[in-house]
């Protein structure tokens, strides 16, 4: 019973296949359409794009109408039409891995807006330029220790390195900074860890 009903799905997706790729239409497509689109939406369901799979559905079976002329093989119809699903999914994961997420400006804790009484000189403005003065890693860990409020030995954690060399990036670019934040009048003491 169950080998007759798999053998008459096989036998009706080869009919609709057949009688689109010989005519492809409106109304040829519209049964290809209704026999695969479901097939495809719980394919894309069952890689995590619950919410976009009908979207993603249907411009696979717009660029199956598209390129139907294109099949070599009727036989590998139904393979050619999920490797069309795939490479539309992998372009889906590439546009969203680069999209940058975005801030609203109006959520932004007002101690990090400039105020317009302030010139482009203040402390805010300053920071970007004293940081210029530090490699990568002091940078980093400066702006884990004073930025973040972390601890040593979440520093430590945060770039898996012991807690002494942590202590001591800190410590080596409060010094390199010294020299700038004293001509401004800034004592270390409030850069105190």
């Amino acid at each position: 019973m169950i080998n007759e009903a798999a053998s008459n799905k096989h036998f009706l997706q080869d009919a609709v296949t057949e009688r689109f790729l010989e005519a492809p239409n409106e109304e040829s497509f519209t049964a290809l359409f209704k026999l695969f689109s479901p097939q495809l939406v719980a394919f894309f369901r069952a890689r995590c794009c619950e919410a976009i799979a009908e979207d993603l559905a249907q411009e696979v079976m717009f660029t199956v109408y598209r390129k139907a002329g294109q099949v070599r093989d009727r036989a590998l119809f139904r393979a050619w039409v999920f490797t069309i699903a795939r490479n539309a999914l992998s372009r889906h994961w590439g546009q969203r891995s680069r999209e940058v997420e975005t801030v609203d400006l109006a959520e932004v804790p007002e101690r990090f807006v400039t105020s317009k009484n302030h010139s482009a000189a203040t402390l805010g403005f300053e920071f970007h330029r004293w940081m210029a003065f530090l490699d990568s890693q002091e940078r980093e860990a400066l702006t884990l220790r004073f930025i973040e409020e972390y601890e040593y030995h979440e520093i430590a954690a945060a770039q898996t390195i012991p807690i002494g060399t942590a202590q001591w990036r800190v410590f080596s670019a409060k010094k390199k900074l010294e020299p700038h934040l004293k001509k401004i009048g800034i004592k270390m003491s409030r850069m105190a860890a």
